[in-house]
């Protein structure tokens, strides 16, 4: 009988297979290892990704807040600088005991910070001492204080505009101050002071998670978006600058204490990773944040804007489960696939990262061509916007010169009515007694009647011509034109009034052919303001001698023409010289003048590159002065 055959299993067999699972699990161990390391690295790439993401959004923030801050600053820069102008400014500062020229000054100051906006304007003397201020009604008035402890002040007094952001000792209010010397003839008379509030710029920064700081050369931080670190600091102040700020009182009476700042990681020079400790216990008050700076080379202050990294290590999470899923699908799929998918499974991935790579460089491509055309768009809308401005203020200034002109004529309307009424009143009586003659025969009578009558039509042809080209609109494009003609033009409009009032003319001139590079209608239009000046001057005067003379001179290496206009009249009195050519002042009774001529005689030689000024004449009386540049100006 056969035995049964055996049931136990071959040693060798068992042996295979045990030796193939320790491969397996070998290997197995090493892939979950690499999947390990490839989703950290994930988790990395991830998170390094979003933190640029958030770099280059911060840094464009910084630059708009940077171009804001620039720009509520530069509105303001120019304004101390405008304060000199003013007469009544320099005067101040000559003439300091004078309360009613302190009241006018205070109340200049008054309107010019309404209208600029301001939060204060103050001048100062040459001890640092406030004579003026816009604020001169209020209780804090800056009237009086000694600032001469404020940088602003003494760089402003060593001739060196002055910048600086502070707490204001007698408001209490914080602001930017511009500080610029006035001055009179090259001499330093005193300073003019302008406080800006910048505090506003804080409400235009956007609230959440990010925060936003400025901060000056010490670390202290002046502006921010989270009100419980403002006036807090950096770091601690070494003891020469608690001197320094002590000193000048920047912050007044604020504690400046430091922030408990955590530096955990430096990314480069303007960018790091950091967390702001609570003092209390140590441990973090804030969320790890991506911080980056922006400086303000001329001003030593410097922009931080904080952003939260909590997103970003959220996505960097999601981002290393997400690797983890991804491995374990590829994984299915080798064990599933094997060797017979593996080349089709590398083309597919080759061919999408090919495919994404194009469609984020379309994308940028896009976006920058996008910003390119709106920046074109900007700047030619921007200079359309300015030619239209230059042509507007083109159009109205020839609108002032031109009326002007209709206000002279209509002042001279009077004398050209009767200069016209008499030839008219000749003409029909001569017309009348042509009619009575031809009737009785007497033709040579007619004919010389006649005669008369064109005699008097031609001088009539003149007056209205000479009146017309006057009232005509100018030309912009200066041309040589004879200053005796001009003069002799503008002598024809007055002509009438200088018979009626009894005026004595006399003519100066040994330059017959004099010209100057200007428009000759505009010419004549300040030639007859100044004439029409020196007849009123002269109404009440017994002698009345009207004087003009011609000369020509060389000043700044070019040939220059002066036309010399005076008067025997009494003079112009010193009260009244520094406002002569300001617009609407006037010293002639109400209804007979508006104050603009001088103003606008002033504005057309200026125009042509000259000036007028007002003098006193040689024998008393007044002067005025009209320097233009001559035609031979190369000779």
């Amino acid at each position: 009988m056969s035995s049964p055959p055996s049931l136990t299993a071959d040693p060798s067999s068992t042996r295979g297979r045990g030796r193939w699972s320790r491969r397996n699990i070998a290997m197995w161990s090493v892939v979950a290892a690499l999947g390990l390391v490839m989703a950290y690295l994930a988790y990395f790439w991830t998170e390094r990704l979003m933190i640029d993401k958030l770099r280059v959004t911060g840094a464009q923030r910084l630059d708009a807040y940077v171009v804001s801050l620039e720009n509520l600053l530069g509105k303001y820069d120019f304004l101390p600088r405008t304060l000199e102008l003013n007469k009544d400014v320099v005067a101040l500062l000559e003439h300091p005991d004078d309360p009613a020229l302190r009241r006018g000054v205070n109340e200049y100051l008054e309107q010019v910070n309404k209208q600029a906006r301001s939060t204060t304007i103050y001048i100062v003397n040459l001890r640092g001492v406030t004579q003026a201020a816009s604020n001169f009604r209020e209780k804090s008035s800056f009237v009086g204080d000694n600032v001469s402890f404020r940088p602003y002040i003494r760089d402003a007094l060593l001739h060196t505009p002055g910048g600086f952001y502070g707490v204001g000792t007698t408001s209490r209010e914080p602001g930017y101050f511009f500080a610029h010397g006035i001055y009179k003839d090259g001499r330093l008379l005193g300073v003019a002071t302008v406080k800006v509030n910048i505090e506003k710029l804080e409400k235009t920064w956007e609230p959440g998670n990010d925060k936003v700081m400025l901060t000056d050369k010490h670390g202290v931080i002046f502006l921010t978006s989270e009100p419980e670190w403002k006036y807090r600091t950096l770091e601690r102040l070494s003891d020469a600058a608690l001197r320094e700020l002590g000193a000048t009182q920047q912050y007044y009476s604020y504690p400046l204490t430091p922030l408990d700042i955590a530096y955990e990681r430096v990314l480069d020079e303007h960018a790091r990773i950091i967390s702001i400790r609570d003092e209390s216990g140590g441990r973090r008050a804030s969320p790890r944040m991506l911080s980056q700076t922006n400086s303000l080379a001329p001003r030593h202050w410097q922009f931080i804007y904080l952003s939260d990294l909590g997103p970003a290590r959220a996505n960097a999470q999601a981002g290393f489960g997400f690797a983890c899923l991804l491995q374990g699908f590829f994984v299915m799929l080798f064990l599933y696939l094997r060797q017979r998918q593996r080349s089709v499974r590398q083309r597919l991935r080759a061919k999408e990262d090919l495919q994404n790579a194009y469609d984020n460089l379309e994308i940028m491509v896009a976006e920058r061509t996008y910003s390119l055309n709106q920046v074109t768009s900007n700047l030619r809308e921007e200079v359309e916007v300015r030619r239209q401005a230059e042509n507007k203020l083109r159009i109205t200034q020839n609108e002032l010169f031109q009326a002007g002109k209709m206000a002279v004529l209509g002042q001279m309307s009077a004398g050209i009515t009767h200069e016209l009424n008499q030839p008219l009143t000749a003409l029909r009586t001569m017309s009348d007694n042509a009619v009575i003659l031809l009737e009785r025969g007497r033709l040579d009578d007619v004919k010389g009647n006649l005669g008369m009558i064109s005699q008097i039509v031609g001088r009539m042809g003149t007056i209205t011509g000479q009146l017309k080209g006057f009232a005509r609109k100018s030309v912009d494009t200066p041309v040589p034109v004879p200053v005796a003609a001009a003069i002799a033009n503008a002598l024809f409009l007055v002509e009438r009034r200088m018979e009626l009032e009894r005026v004595n003319f006399r003519m100066n001139n040994r330059y017959n052919e004099a010209s100057a590079l200007c428009d000759s209608n505009r010419l004549e239009q300040v030639l007859v303001n100044l004439f029409n000046n020196a007849l009123d001057a002269m109404a009440e005067s017994e002698l009345r001698q009207l004087t003009v003379t011609i000369e020509q001179l060389q000043a700044g290496g070019e040939q220059r023409v002066r036309i010399l206009v005076a008067d025997s009249g009494p003079g112009i009195p010193a009260e009244v010289r520094p406002h002569l050519f300001e617009p609407f002042y006037t010293t002639k009774p109400q209804g007979q003048g508006l104050g603009l001529g001088l103003a606008i005689s002033e504005q057309i030689v200026v125009g042509f590159g000259g000036i007028l000024r007002a003098e006193s004449a040689p024998g008393g009386g007044a002067q005025f002065a009209i320097e233009l540049k001559s035609d031979r100006a190369g000779a």
